[in-house]
Formats: C-alpha cells, sequence, structure tokens
C-alpha cells in the first residue's frame, strides 16, 4: 500500500510536469495546485531534492523544479526513494535482497515464487510508467 507521504510525492511532481518550461515553484504553489498538506510537503520536497529528483532556486522566480526529464522519472523511482522496496517480500526484492528468516530453500519456496511473479507484474507497470504519463493521463481524464 503507498503511503501518504508517497501519494502525496507523485501528486508534487505531476504539478511540476504541468508548470510551464520547468518554471520553479513555491512550495505554497505547488501545495495548493496539487491540494497537499504545505508542511508535510516541504519535506517530502526536501527528500527528493536530496535525492536529486528536484532542483531548487531561492530568491525572487524561486522554488522546486524538476532535474530530469518527466518522461524520465519513473514511478517505481519515487517509490523506491521515499519508500524502499516494491517488492512484497525482501527475498524477491531487486534493490534490497534479504532473505528470510523461515525460509529453508529459497529454490523450492512456491511463496517465493508467487512473489516473483507479482513484483515483476508491478515493476512491469511502474517501471515503465513515468510522471509524464500520469500527468498526461490526467489531463486526459479530465476532458
Amino acid at each position: 500500500m503507498l503511503t501518504k507521504k508517497t501519494k502525496y510525492a507523485l501528486r508534487a511532481l505531476i504539478v511540476l510536469v504541468k508548470a510551464k518550461d520547468n518554471k520553479p515553484m513555491l512550495i505554497s504553489e505547488i501545495a495548493a495546485v496539487g491540494y497537499l498538506p504545505k508542511r508535510f510537503l516541504e519535506g517530502i520536497l526536501l527528500e527528493m531534492k536530496r535525492k536529486q529528483l528536484l532542483g531548487s532556486k531561492m530568491g525572487a522566480g524561486g522554488g522546486y523544479y524538476l532535474l530530469q526529464p518527466p518522461s524520465e522519472i519513473m514511478v517505481s523511482t519515487v517509490i523506491r526513494i521515499l519508500e524502499g522496496p516494491i517488492a512484497l517480500l525482501p527475498c524477491v526484492s531487486i534493490n534490497f535482497y534479504k532473505r528470510c528468516e523461515e525460509c529453508q530453500n529459497e529454490r523450492t519456496c512456491s511463496i517465493r515464487e508467487m512473489m516473483e511473479k507479482v513484483r515483476d507484474a508491478t515493476l512491469k507497470i511502474m517501471g515503465t510508467t513515468s510522471i509524464a504519463d500520469l500527468a498526461i493521463r490526467e489531463r486526459e481524464l479530465t476532458l
């Protein structure tokens, strides 16, 4: 299940995608346009800045902006940055692998095999869906 933190981050990124010419936006603008709580958003944007998804500019005309083209920021990347692994079990995680303590043999574990399929299906969607795709789809849904 996605946390509110990640949902807010995705919403904020969509707002930034819609900004003209990747113009920096103040936290208050992002919060207002995305219907997001400003106080909670500050920490989220700072974390995405530290992970180099966002840049920021101080002073007049300042704010947060995307560091990469929106078509290159995948939903899976945002989730991994804010929540960690996408896999439901640590033994099937690609980036955060950890052996399950109760597992006798990973090679013959039917639960692990099933969860690999779940992970692969999830990654097929999240790993190929960009923030630009979400923004485009949102525009289509509002027509």
